[in-house]
């Protein structure tokens, strides 16, 4: 089988991170450990959901970008714009404000992300149809697809073979361009991503994909816009051509149950990572989820609204996108007879490869040795505590105990086996501190007290 490649987009500034924990606890592939006083992401088991960034207080995590400066590389500019970052902005301020701030910033054109969303239902509906495995589960979010390959590597049959709107909308956009006479060559498209892990999925093992050129965070974005709409003099009437109109259906398709209420059947949506988790788990192991038909499965609370790039607060980012939304039923400007050749295109290049798993692997060798490490493990969790505290770099005890038995850790990394050992005199106090300081870095423990000669008593 071959394994899936991943690129990551989430990075950690070393002199930022202070080893606190925080992020380890809260990731949900318990991808992340401490050594050396630093956090380190376990590549293979991240899944770029963001977790880690928004708990991290020193915001030594980050998400990486591209240099702004990449769009004028290209004679023709677009922002491949989501509509939650319309979302960003309150009910004052108009889509033409928007998006006009958007090109006076260089770019030429603008097109939104969800315009290929009714073209994406129909080919699930005919996927859905012929589907042999249920539920189906909807292939939007990239960090979902991720988790399902590392964690629930058994599911990713049922995962839809559709492309997101990002890819489906930038694969149209640019046929379009080629129609108007503009080459292949010149054409920029630059994605607005609410995500690291829509980052990482576009830009993989192999680089960005022929559409699409490069990826601006969204917060970076938000910056620039907000500061021209905020420097514009009272009662300026911005001029620029707007993309065409969304419909309703269109605009709420990336908002939490966007695509859950247009299946029929028994369809779902569950958002926030954590949740997904804990559904997919009970659907794995218990009876308890039978008659799904269809899984509308989203990382972040809220769906994209709740994005780690983002800046706006994803409840009030919701209620925007649903108020502007009302009044929009009419027929998707997609099918509309001038851009025939473009949504032949489309329909002929709106599926994706299968999804390969490529399961979290905790231990290497053959099976029986599989089965003699997961034994291993079950004696050392005898003697651990169970406490999790994270004290060891691990995030809990059957963590540490799983890192013993690859070797990349030690039973005396554990605080309270080193103090039980200390007890038995199979460990001395030196040592038991270069334990600590191998997992918390030399200087965790040299406060600023103890440097002035500072003594217990006077504290």
């Amino acid at each position: 089988m071959e394994e899936a490649n991943f690129y990551h987009a989430l990075k950690i500034d070393n002199d930022r991170c202070i080893g606190c924990t925080h992020c380890m606890k809260e990731c949900p592939t318990g991808a992340i450990r401490i050594r050396d006083g630093k956090a380190l992401i376990h590549k293979d088991w991240c899944v770029d959901c963001g977790e880690c960034l928004k708990s991290c207080p020193t915001e030594a995590i980050y998400v990486e970008q591209d240099d702004f400066q990449r769009i004028f590389d290209y004679k023709c500019r677009v922002a491949l714009m989501p509509t939650v970052f319309i979302g960003q902005f309150s009910k004052y301020t108009t889509e033409k404000e928007i998006i006009s701030a958007v090109m006076e910033l260089g770019f030429t054109h603008v097109f939104q992300v969800e315009f290929t969303a009714d073209m994406i239902h129909k080919e699930m509906v005919r996927q859905m149809e012929n589907a042999e495995e249920k539920p189906v589960i909807s292939s939007f979010c990239p960090a979902i697809v991720r988790l399902i390959q590392v964690r629930f590597p058994a599911l990713v049959d049922n995962i839809l073979l559709v492309k997101a709107p990002v890819n489906a909308s930038a694969t149209y956009y640019h046929k379009i361009l080629e129609g108007q006479g503009v080459p292949s060559e010149e054409i920029g498209i630059f994605y607005v991503t609410p995500c690291a892990a829509k980052i990482a999925a576009l830009k993989g093992a192999e680089g960005y994909s022929s559409t699409i050129k490069g990826v601006i965070n969204m917060d970076t974005l938000y910056n620039k816009v907000y500061h021209i709409l905020k420097n514009r003099p009272r009662g300026y009437e911005p001029e620029c051509e707007l993309p065409p109109p969304l419909t309703k259906k269109e605009m709420r398709w990336s908002q939490t149950g966007g695509e859950a209420k247009h299946f029929s059947g028994r369809c779902l949506a569950i958002d926030e990572i954590h949740n997904v988790i804990d559904f997919l788990e009970r659907m794995e192991t218990t009876s308890e989820v039978r008659n799904v038909d269809f899984l509308e499965l989203r990382a972040c609370d809220r769906s994209c609204a709740g994005g780690v790039l983002a800046v706006a607060n994803r409840f009030l980012t919701a209620e925007r996108i649903m108020k502007r939304s009302m009044n929009r039923d009419k027929v998707p400007m997609i099918y509309a007879a001038d851009n025939f050749e473009a949504l032949s295109y489309l329909r002929q290049h709106i599926t994706i490869r299968p999804v390969q798993p490529n399961p979290k692997r905790l231990y290497d060798g053959t099976i029986d040795e599989m089965l003699k490490k997961m034994e291993q493990v079950r004696k050392l969790m005898c003697y651990l505590p169970g406490i999790d505290c994270g004290a060891c770099g691990s995030p809990n005890c059957q963590s540490l105990a799983e890192d013993i038995v690859r070797h990349e850790a030690q039973f005396s990394d554990c605080v309270f086996m080193q103090r039980n050992m200390e007890k038995h005199g199979k460990l001395d106090q030196e040592h038991a501190f270069r334990i600590v300081e191998k997992t918390w870095g030399k200087d965790r423990l040299n406060k600023d007290c103890y440097k002035k000669g500072a003594k217990y008593e006077g504290l």
